[in-house]
């Protein structure tokens, strides 16, 4: 699951918003529903209501199934206020991507009370009572973002780069598995000597608005001697690049995530290494399986586990200038939404 978005594009995210969850309740009866969704924001990305809503609702639709889904906007109590209401209206199971531990400890404790089941969707609650979890290899998502930024770093020629970490939120468990898996591939550039370790600093809440701050504070700290930057998210690598461009810096080696239309706009324009593209359709379907597996007393199919948790893990995929019309051809982003206005001359 976060950019700084313009004042049109929220107002469009607001407006899918409430339409989607006018759609999800009309699925309910008389306010119940089998399947209660909680989504965690709009601000760590637009993916929330873009994508996954969507995907789930079309999901739980074609199967059938009483059906809500809420976003939260961010604020945990409300997530759990949304998660009571929710189960007090008897829904059987709860898919959830939770906004910080303490809320989810909460949320699990008040399914188990009311005998329903939960599914944590996208980010794992360490320690939590989840039936299934349903996500993406995040390490491996991590690695494929540092991957990146070696390799563009490598094609650039930049001799002993500075490299700089802006981490995503410090509560979420995937932004930690991120930052395992690029620091696997870059820590060892660093202590080898090829390579300087820069800032490193977590985002609070995945706030794009925080995170350029936060980066404007790193150029500051080094005298603007940053020469790449593995970011968390396409919105943090957004920050980045907004502030880069603000000081008239040139463009140097940037990861991200969830291959937005802007991150791929940054990517195509050659401000953005890449973006991992975590195709929100396969986990939202697999979600969505899992979900009425466990509406109907089955036990859902699992391929691994992870901190003992059956899992239903997803492979990403590193997207580039080179192959970033996969998103196209796969139905995940149109040719419209990325190759617009100053970006169109860079589409094939």
């Amino acid at each position: 699951m976060k950019k700084l978005i313009p004042v049109i594009g929220l107002a469009a995210i607001a407006l899918a918003a409430t339409a989607a969850t006018a759609v999800g309740r009309a699925h309910s009866s008389k306010g119940s529903a089998d399947i209660c969704v909680l989504l965690p924001d709009t601000k760590s990305s637009v993916r929330w209501e873009t994508a996954d809503r969507p995907f789930l609702d079309k999901a739980f639709k074609a199967a059938g199934i009483s059906h809500t889904i809420v976003n939260a906007e961010g604020d945990a109590q409300k997530q759990k206020t949304q998660a009571d209401s929710c189960l007090n209206n008897g829904a059987k199971v709860l898919v959830y991507a939770s906004l910080d531990p303490g809320s989810a400890k909460a949320i699990d404790a008040a399914a188990k009370a009311k005998g329903a089941k939960v599914v944590d969707y996208d980010r794992l609650n360490v320690g939590g009572s989840a039936a299934v979890y349903v996500s993406f290899d995040n390490v491996a998502v991590g690695k494929l973002m540092g991957q990146g930024v070696k390799a563009d770093l490598a094609a650039r020629g930049t001799a002993n780069p500075v490299i700089a970490y802006l981490n995503g939120g410090p509560t979420d468990n995937n932004a930690t598995l991120f930052k395992q898996g690029y620091a696997s591939v870059l820590d060892p550039l660093i202590k080898s000597g090829k390579a300087t370790k820069g800032p490193d600093q977590a985002v609070p809440g995945w706030d794009n608005q925080k995170a350029r701050t936060i980066f404007e504070g790193m150029l500051a700290k080094t005298s603007n001697k940053i020469d790449a930057v593995a970011a968390a998210n396409d919105g943090l690598a957004n920050a980045v690049i907004t502030a880069l461009k603000a000081k008239k810096l040139k463009p140097i080696p940037v990861s991200g995530q969830d291959a937005t239309a802007q991150g791929i706009q940054n990517v195509i324009s050659g401000w953005q290494s890449g973006s991992v593209y975590k195709a929100v359709r396969q986990e939202a379907n697999a979600a969505a399986k899992v979900a009425i597996a466990l509406v109907k007393g089955q036990k859902p199919a699992t391929t691994a586990k992870v901190s003992g948790t059956p899992s239903v893990l997803l492979v990403p995929k590193w997207i580039t200038k080179k192959n970033y019309t996969f998103l196209f051809t796969d139905g995940y982003l149109k040719k419209s939404d990325v190759c617009n206005g100053a970006y169109k001359k860079y589409c094939k």
